[in-house]
Parts: C-alpha cells; sequence; structure tokens
C-alpha cells in the first residue's frame, strides 16, 4: 500500500492548504522547452528563469545531476528543479532518466521539505521524456519522502 496520494489533474495546481512543493526532473544540459516543464512556464517565469541562469553559470555553482535548486513562485508555493536526467535522448547509453541523481534530488527535497512543512506534488517525475519506469522511482519517493512524513500527491494529467 503506497503512502503516495494518486490524483488526475494539473501538478502546478495543487488543491490543498498549506505549503507545497511542485516538484519535478530536469536535464543536465540546459535544455528546457518540452514535457512537463512548459505547465510550469504557462504558470511562472521564474523557475525557467532561474533554471537557465543556474545552467549558464554552472562553473561556479552545484548545477549537475543530483542537484536540485528551490525558487519561490507564490506565498506558499516553491517549485523544486532537480536534475534527474542525462542529457535528452535515448541513445547508446540507454534513456535519460539517472535514478541515483533522482533519489539524491529527492533527499535534498525532503530536507527542504520538511523546513518548510511543506507537502510536495509532482507528475510521475522521470518517466515521461527521461524514459523512466514509476516502479522504480516510486519506491525513492515512497523512501525519501513518505517514510519521513511527508505528504506526496502524483498527478496524472488529462480526464
Amino acid at each position: 500500500m503506497s503512502g503516495i496520494t494518486y490524483v488526475r489533474g494539473d501538478a502546478t495546481v495543487p488543491s490543498v492548504k498549506g505549503v507545497k512543493v511542485i516538484a519535478h526532473v530536469c536535464n543536465d544540459i540546459g535544455g528546457w522547452g518540452k514535457g512537463f516543464v512548459l505547465a510550469i512556464s504557462r504558470r511562472w517565469p521564474e523557475p525557467e528563469t532561474a533554471y537557465r541562469a543556474w545552467h549558464r553559470d554552472c562553473a561556479a555553482n552545484d548545477f549537475a545531476l543530483g542537484a536540485v535548486q528551490f525558487i519561490k513562485v507564490e506565498p506558499y508555493v516553491w517549485v523544486a528543479n532537480m536534475i534527474g536526467q542525462r542529457g535528452t535522448r535515448t541513445g547508446s547509453k540507454g534513456v535519460p532518466v539517472r535514478y541515483e541523481a533522482i533519489d539524491s534530488a529527492l533527499e535534498t527535497l525532503a530536507g527542504k521539505a520538511g523546513e518548510l512543512g511543506a507537502s510536495v506534488h509532482m507528475p510521475r517525475i522521470g518517466c515521461g521524456l527521461a524514459g523512466g519506469k514509476w516502479s522504480r522511482v516510486e519506491p525513492l519517493v515512497e523512501e525519501r519522502l513518505v517514510r519521513r512524513g511527508i505528504r506526496v500527491t502524483v498527478y496524472d494529467h488529462g480526464g
């Protein structure tokens, strides 16, 4: 039995009270323009702007697989840009998702969510364009977030 709540809807508009962190997976090459990031950018310009600056200045910061950038977009809403995929294309090294990077990012996310007293909202991270399998990601979410008492809602888009 999963401690994750699954709902149909848009992860960018969580309908719960309190502080919320919307978590999603980004690539490690500075690309922003397909998948869930489009829904984020439709609501707030700040996460894309911050991600692009973070990547551009990567020689002077922590931009790398497993890193997380938190952007406050509303008084009670944060977006977590988690670097959890290598590149954007499936190739000789397999699909872009990097489960160990997602695991590390979720660990950082757990600390921030705990500090903020926040619930976490996400699509099935790493399972769209990154090519991952939810059967591999779900246990990481359970271990890093749910077992620490952090409320997690996963959104499946569409009717």
